[in-house]
């Protein structure tokens, strides 16, 4: 049995979530697997349950759940500042890349040289993927019961667009009625038992009780003020400037997009797309095309392409003023992702005190499945877009990248960073041979 590893000191973990933000392709089904396979496997910071139980969470909440899982489990290993810490790491990197290929955009118009980059990357990251659900699915689907609830997840989100919560409520709802119905508690217990002893081989397990994860009225009622506080100041000063009605209608506009984010990105972007390109007339649908081929391209949740649309509505507002698209850029993903941080912090202090209840647990099990459906979907589409964009044309440089990357990672077991490194440098060999 493995004993756990020492406690992570605050400038281990901040290397990781910085390298995370620069790697983080795949939008959240790559991003969680990146998260799983360095957090889990090879450091053993926090143990798969405690894993499974954050995610369970930050897939309830509206926004990016991978910026959110990345908060939380900073948050587990070094309280506020190292929820901070992994929160804003994890999309600065995305933040300034894009800014930066905005200006290229505006300015030169290509996006060719960046796309070869990434040629070899997006196979990569398939394939990380697809690992991440055959680990997660080994550990979460533990009865045919689980296998179900999973297809079913799978079913309705893919060919039946089903928003994104309720097939989470309907797994969390299968999952009472199944703890009630549940006659094989000796087995569970049996099982229990085992499952605590290897338990112990992470840092942080299902065990561990954290001082600063403890639940308080006056701290939850100070980060609402907070928060509260953090939203209107950046409003204030620009109230004192000219050209308000157009800040005001940006800032607005965006921090309801990301309340209403369930679901992840490609929920929220059709809105978005309409909203900003027909109603608004920030943008147009070409543009918004090729700001959905930067969000893919660029590390970070996919929720940045909204950076892009922010920084558009600058650009094209104040007659191409570089100044404005960057001003509408910065508070695009200011108002984008403050309210996930307020999620976090409020609402993690409460959801460790349910990770001791066995009802809760088991509950939580079904939603887990659930999830493993959900990941398959995002890992097809994601599939669909790198291997067949075309249909019925197949692109075979990407399928065979795709093939070597799995063997690479799965079976060879070769570091994870390193292999991305390797894919950029292949993509931008392959495209100038």
């Amino acid at each position: 049995m493995h004993h756990p590893p020492p406690a992570p000191t605050f400038r281990e973990a901040l290397a990781f979530w910085a390298r995370l933000g620069v790697v983080s392709f795949g939008g959240p089904a790559g991003q969680i697997a990146i998260m799983h396979t360095f957090l889990v496997d090879q450091k053993r910071w926090i143990s798969d349950r405690k894993f499974l139980h954050a995610l369970n969470y930050c897939m309830l909440l509206p926004g990016p759940e991978a910026q959110q899982l990345a908060t939380y489990t900073g948050w587990m290993l070094h309280g506020t500042r190292g929820g901070l810490a992994a929160g804003i790491l994890f999309v600065l990197p995305s933040t300034l890349i894009l800014w930066a290929l905005s200006v290229l955009y505006v300015t030169y118009g290509g996006l060719a040289q960046v796309q070869a980059a990434f040629l070899f990357l997006k196979p990569a990251v398939l394939a990380i993927v697809a690992g991440a659900i055959v680990k997660i699915g080994k550990k979460s689907l533990q009865s045919l019961l689980h296998y179900c609830v999973a297809a079913a997840a799978f079913v309705a989100i893919y060919w039946g667009n089903v928003p994104f919560p309720l097939i989470i409520a309907g797994a969390i709802l299968t999952g009472i009625v199944m703890h009630r119905w549940s006659v094989s508690k000796s087995i569970q217990n049996i099982q229990q038992a085992s499952d605590d002893t290897v338990e112990q081989a992470w840092f942080i397990n299902s065990h561990t009780v954290l001082d600063h994860t403890g639940f308080s009225w006056h701290r939850l009622l100070r980060q609402m003020l907070t928060a509260g506080l953090l939203w209107f100041i950046p409003l204030l000063i620009l109230a004192a400037g000219t050209d308000f009605d157009f800040w005001k209608r940006l800032c607005l506009f965006f921090s309801q997009a990301a309340l209403v984010t369930f679901g992840g990105a490609y929920a929220v972007l059709p809105y978005v797309a309409q909203v900003s390109v027909e109603q608004f007339g920030w943008l147009t649908h070409l543009q918004m095309l090729d700001g959905l081929a930067l969000g893919e391209t660029t590390p970070g949740p996919l929720i940045m392409v909204l950076a892009f649309v922010g920084f558009m509505a600058g650009y094209n507002t104040f007659a191409g003023s570089l100044g404005a698209a960057t001003l509408g850029l910065a508070l695009t993903v200011y108002y984008t992702f403050l309210p996930s941080f307020l999620f976090i912090f409020a609402g993690a202090p409460l959801i460790e005190r349910t990770r001791t209840n066995p009802a809760v647990k088991s509950v939580l099990q079904y939603a887990t499945s659930a999830v493993v459906g959900v990941i398959l979907s995002l890992c097809l589409f994601l599939g669909k877009a790198v291997i067949v964009p075309h249909p019925p044309e197949i692109e075979w440089v990407a399928l065979v990248w795709t093939a070597i990357s799995l063997a690479a990672l799965q079976f060879l077991n070769v570091n994870l960073m390193w292999w991305i490194g390797v894919s950029v440098l292949a993509g931008v060999i392959w495209s100038a041979v």
